[in-house]
This record gives C-alpha cells, structure tokens and sequence, in this order.
C-alpha cells in the first residue's frame, strides 16, 4: 500500500491477574498511511489505551506483527520511537521545573540541535499563548494548562506520527481549537494522528478515517460519510447504535427512578 506508515496483524494483548485473564485486543488488523487523521474510538475499556502504549512501545508485551515505518516494532522500537509523539491523558511532568525547562529537557533527549530546539520551544509556548507562564514551575498549573505541555512534548521532536490519548482533556474551548489548528495543519504537511476521544463531535469533524473498537475487536473503519446511516446521522449515534446503547430513553428512565422516594 502506498505510503503505508503502521501494518497491523493479528494483534492481541492479554492481562493477567492470579488466575484470571481479561483478553482486552482480540485480533486487531489495521494499515495506516500517511497524512491521515485517525479517529480512534470505543467506549470504556474496549482496548484504545493499549493499543496506543503498544504501538508507541510502552507495552511489549503483545502478540502480532506491528510494523512502523517498515521497522518490526518489537525489533527496532528505539529507531521507531525517534520518530513518533506520544501525548498521554494523565502523564507525569517533572512539574518542580519551569515548561521552558522540561521542553529543553525532552528535546535534548531527542538530540535535538541546541538553536532548533530554543526556536522550537519559544514558538511552541507562542502558540499555545503560555508566555507569561513558560519561566513558572509548573507545580501551581491547573490541569489545561500541564495539558498544554504534554502536547507540546509530545511533538518537540517533529514527529511522523503522533498518538494522542484524550489530548483534549482539561482543554478550556480556545485551546482545543488550537489543537484542532495544529492536527489538521500537521497532517496537511504529510504527519499522521491516531488519536482516542470521547469527544464525538471533535472525532467527526477533525477525523478522515474513523476507527471503532468494542470488546477488543474492530467493529466499524471507515470515512464518517461512509459508516453513516439513515438512523446514525450523527457519529454519537453510530457509536450508540454499534455499541449497544441505543435506548438512552431507557437509561434516562432508570437514572430519574433513583430519585424516586418510597
């Protein structure tokens, strides 16, 4: 496939407790080119987190082929993670250092050249309008605001591919216009987004491929125009619809009946 970036086969993830065992990815199959934005949803715990931390070689521990950039990830994963960002939910920052210095420190990590890597950070911090903030310790920032920096971490390096998990999360309405900005303008330059939201209406606007995963297993992939129906108009409803919960009425019934006094 042209411009083939990740080839997906087979992939399963198990987890292991005692004696018990939850199989949380039953068999993903996916190839992703470049320049897409990935739209990857499912409801809670149908396996997108692992996925993610899989294919960014945060768990190693899978069975399948993964190849990124031609590379077999479980051979090559340090050559792979040269190239992709990574943008957790809930990530840890070194958060007694000011953005300006955790920025600095990431980006050398990735042997980024000393006059790139200031450049890169003051435009970052611009544009992300944290000026004012970028020579503060970082342990008085609310939740939004560490958001910010993780994004900008996440993509210090230039990447080809970029996974966001939840990147929105914390995000007041003007950054998350931001980022939607910066994803549409990265995959515009050939970058490629895979990321997880619950935010239906973020993944339909902002997503040329949609991705939906239930129960371990791949249940819709397609463009929003392509999976929609005459009864799922919207992709909250086709969610609602391929994932089981189409009677809201009925679960609006149930809320309203614990308030009911006896």
């Amino acid at each position: 496939m042209e411009n083939l970036l990740i080839s997906i086969r087979g992939l399963r993830k198990t987890y292991s407790q005692g004696k018990s065992s939850n199989e949380v990815l039953k068999g993903i199959d996916l190839d992703i080119k470049a320049g897409q934005i990935i739209g990857y949803i499912g409801p809670n715990g149908a396996g997108k987190s692992t996925t993610v931390k899989i294919l960014c070689g945060i768990i190693t521990d899978f069975e399948g082929d993964i190849q990124v950039f031609g590379m077999n990830l479980k051979d090559q994963g340090l050559e792979i993670k040269k190239r992709i960002g990574y943008v957790p939910e809930n990530g840890a920052l070194y958060d007694l250092l000011t953005p300006r210095e955790y920025l600095n420190f990431i980006g050398t990590l990735y042997g980024i050249a000393k006059n790139n890597l200031e450049s890169r950070i003051n435009h970052l911090i611009s544009f992300f309008g944290m000026e004012k903030n970028a020579d503060q310790r970082m342990d008085t920032f609310s939740k939004g605001m560490k958001q910010k920096i993780l994004i900008m971490a996440g993509i210090i390096n230039n990447p080809d591919i970029i996974f966001l998990d939840e990147p929105l999360s914390g995000l007041d309405a003007n950054s998350v216009i931001l980022v939607k900005e910066m994803l549409t303008r990265m995959a515009a330059e050939g970058k490629t987004i895979f990321f997880c939201s619950h935010l239906m209406d973020v993944v339909e606007k902002i997503s040329d491929r949609i991705i939906l995963i239930n129960d371990g297993k791949v249940l819709a992939d397609g463009t929003f125009d392509e999976l929609k129906t005459e009864k799922a108009e919207t992709l909250e409803k086709l969610f609602a619809n391929l994932t089981g919960n189409q009677d809201s009425g009925f679960n609006s019934d149930i809320f309203s009946k614990a308030f009911e006094e006896k």
